[in-house]
């Protein structure tokens, strides 16, 4: 599937505008280059659909959205969901795109992109080995990240209209194809409970922001991720920026709480907007 945002729009058209007959541009969201022929009418793309030049206006005047194009017409990839009564959808950046949830971006996209946000996850925990719980899937960075080392990846979704929208997504690919990685729908507070304890040797908590959803910040759920660990395993925590005035109040609970639940050692990892707990 060809999925553009308004970076390749607006290559294809400054290519017509300076009388170019084709164009190399990514047709993934920056994963790869193809070729494609600029025509009076549309622009030709390599699977022999077509897209028309107003559709590519549509799409360059747009900044955080991406389009899939199927059937020689270009749709916005988004949704509504029934479940959280929120508005999903997929936002360009230079690198992979993010999840925009009633506006609001699920990865760090100021300093840097969401592709080298999940790095700087997974090196907070890195080596990653084993058996890992990828506890919020969103369009599965993490859970993608994380396969390239481990044995096996869970990873919880609450949300059917993430994973549609993930589906559609060029940079999420490998969620759905690599049998290392297992889905399951539903909430992490409730799924956690189903493991059996000492299931897993890591964990990738990256909850969405406390007021949205604060039981994934709670003593409870971390006394089921203390559970579910193995001896000398442990839980990398996204929490938010460590520097403002609410992600220092939000961390300070955190490793509070984390302590009570039986974790021993708690260290931040400022770089990638988290802490690191062990269970010993």
């Amino acid at each position: 599937m060809v999925v553009l945002s308004y970076l390749q729009a607006r290559q294809i058209l400054e290519a017509r505008k300076s009388g170019q007959p084709v164009v190399n541009v990514s047709l993934d969201l920056n994963l790869t280059e193809s070729e494609v022929r600029l025509q009076p009418e549309c622009v030709l793309l390599p699977a022999g659909e077509s897209l028309d030049w107003k559709s590519l206006e549509e799409i360059s005047g747009n900044e955080i959205a991406c389009y899939a194009v199927e059937g020689n017409a270009a749709q916005a990839i988004k949704g509504f969901s029934e479940f959280s009564g929120r508005v999903y959808g997929l936002m360009p950046t230079a690198s992979a795109p993010t999840m925009l949830v009633s506006g609001i971006p699920m990865h760090r996209i100021k300093d840097t992109n969401p592709h080298q946000d999940t790095l700087d996850k997974i090196k907070a925990l890195a080596p990653i080995r084993g058996d890992v719980l990828d506890t919020t899937t969103g369009l599965g960075y993490t859970a993608i990240a994380a396969a390239k080392t481990a044995r096996r990846v869970v990873t919880i979704e609450i949300d059917p209209t993430a994973q549609a929208i993930a589906r559609l997504n060029p940079w999420s690919r490998a969620l759905f194809e690599n049998p290392k990685i297992t889905q399951l729908i539903g909430d992490a507070f409730n799924e956690i409970e189903k493991f059996e304890a000492e299931s897993f040797s890591t964990i990738i908590h990256d909850p969405p922001m406390f007021s949205l959803a604060g039981d994934l910040y709670s003593l409870a759920f971390y006394q089921q991720a203390f559970r579910v660990l193995k001896h000398n395993g442990r839980i990398f925590h996204y929490i938010g920026d460590p520097e403002s005035k609410t992600g220092a109040r939000v961390t300070a609970g955190v490793i509070r709480r984390l302590q009570e639940a039986g974790f021993k050692r708690v260290r931040r990892a400022p770089r990638a907007f988290g802490v690191v707990a062990y269970k010993e």
